[in-house]
């Protein structure tokens, strides 16, 4: 199966079709969805083995310049300048009413000598996100787009050994740290970083890596014993279970990080009373939210279904009454929990753990229980 003409194709395309997979489009991309062993087995696998993923549709940024850090600061509502040398955050882009343009990732490679902050957004967003960023700080820092160079994860609690093969040292990392890397191959040698991080709940590593050196090493990492490659469907099926929002579903521009149950990501450093409170877009809605002083009026919230339907997107939640009272985001039958979970809004009255709701399912009212996230237990390697 060939791209279709207005799709683009990631460095690995070739790779993908001698593997088989089902290529579908996503983000603009040709990309695989699965390949000939099916989603289920490629998520067990990820779950008990090593799963290598193509997610080279994503969108690489670099900040560079002694206020670099400060300036995206100034974009979210998270601790840019106190990050530490060589360490991952997770970051959120919002617009001047607190709703969340982009959910991201973004490393400090070298704050303190010059400027490095090294950025990943979503596929989707990525041409905006760079408009956003330039337009905001442009003129305080130099934005580097990135969006030729391939991006690789391979997750799994036997990643480490995988890739430790190909590039030791790697496994001296702890979860959301990264390190700079060189691979050879065939005499030609390409400047790599690695952070341990991923989008599964899983140990697991993401691969920054020219786009020349994408195919040979993917082929490297398959030749190791441990790994399959995976597709989109177990991914978005590996990340619901670990809890985790997929733009575009379980947040957009319509959401605030509060409503979307993303506290923790907000340090105390920005928050009310913090050292550098505020001064991001929408701080005021936003901090009001934190602080209980204008609470949000739903939350994002995990469901478990107590009957065997799979819950999906868009289905209306009521209460015992026959009320709406929130809609599910993200749902499916879940692999590794074997129960169909969803993650979902609801008004806050509703939010608590426990909590029972009806999802209406073609008429029929499939009675869910609100639950704690994760799903599945996250197992990342902290060291």
């Amino acid at each position: 199966m060939t791209a279709a003409p207005n799709l683009l194709t990631t460095p690995l395309n070739a790779l993908h079709l001698e593997l088989g997979a089902r290529m579908v489009p996503f983000a603009g991309y040709s990309m695989p969805v699965q390949y000939p062993a099916g989603l289920v087995a490629e998520h067990h696998h990820t779950r008990n083995a090593a799963g290598l993923f193509d997610v080279s549709h994503m969108g690489q940024l670099r900040l560079t310049g002694p206020d670099a850090a400060a300036a995206f600061e100034s974009l979210m509502p998270v601790d840019v300048i106190g990050l530490g040398l060589h360490k991952q955050r997770y970051g959120l882009l919002l617009n001047d009413d607190g709703g969340i343009i982009d959910d991201l990732m973004f490393v400090n490679r070298d704050v303190a000598n010059g400027g490095d902050i090294f950025v990943i957004v979503n596929g989707a967003c990525k041409h905006g996100d760079l408009a956003h960023i330039q337009a905001r700080i442009g003129s305080r820092c130099t934005i580097e787009p990135q969006f030729d160079r391939a991006l690789l994860a391979l997750q799994g609690p036997q990643s480490v050994s995988a890739l430790a093969r190909l590039l030791p040292g790697v496994e001296q990392l702890v979860f959301m740290t990264g390190m700079a890397a060189k691979w050879t191959h065939d005499g030609q040698s390409a400047d790599l970083y690695i952070t341990r991080s991923g989008y599964t709940g899983e140990d697991g590593f993401e691969i920054s890596l020219p786009p020349s050196a994408a195919e040979p090493f993917a082929r490297a990492l398959l030749a190791q014993p441990e790994v399959k490659p995976v597709g989109l469907g177990a991914r978005n099926s590996l990340r619901l279970e670990a809890g985790l929002c997929l733009y575009g579903n379980d947040i957009d521009t319509t959401t605030t990080p509060v409503e979307a149950a993303l506290n923790w990501a907000m340090q105390k450093v920005r928050r009310s009373g913090g050292a550098r409170a505020g001064g991001f877009p929408g701080a005021d809605k936003v901090l009001a939210q934190l602080d209980g002083t204008s609470p949000a009026q739903r939350l994002r919230v995990g469901l478990l279904a107590l009957e065997r339907v799979p819950v999906r997107e868009h289905v209306e939640l009521h209460n015992d009454a026959g009320q709406k009272i929130g809609e599910v985001t993200s749902g499916l039958l879940a692999p590794t929990a074997d129960q169909p979970v969803a993650l979902a809004y609801v008004q806050a009255e509703y939010a608590a753990s426990g909590t029972r709701l009806n999802a209406m399912v073609r008429g029929k009212a499939v009675p869910m229980q609100v639950s704690p996230l994760p799903f599945v237990p996250n197992r990342y390697f902290r060291g």
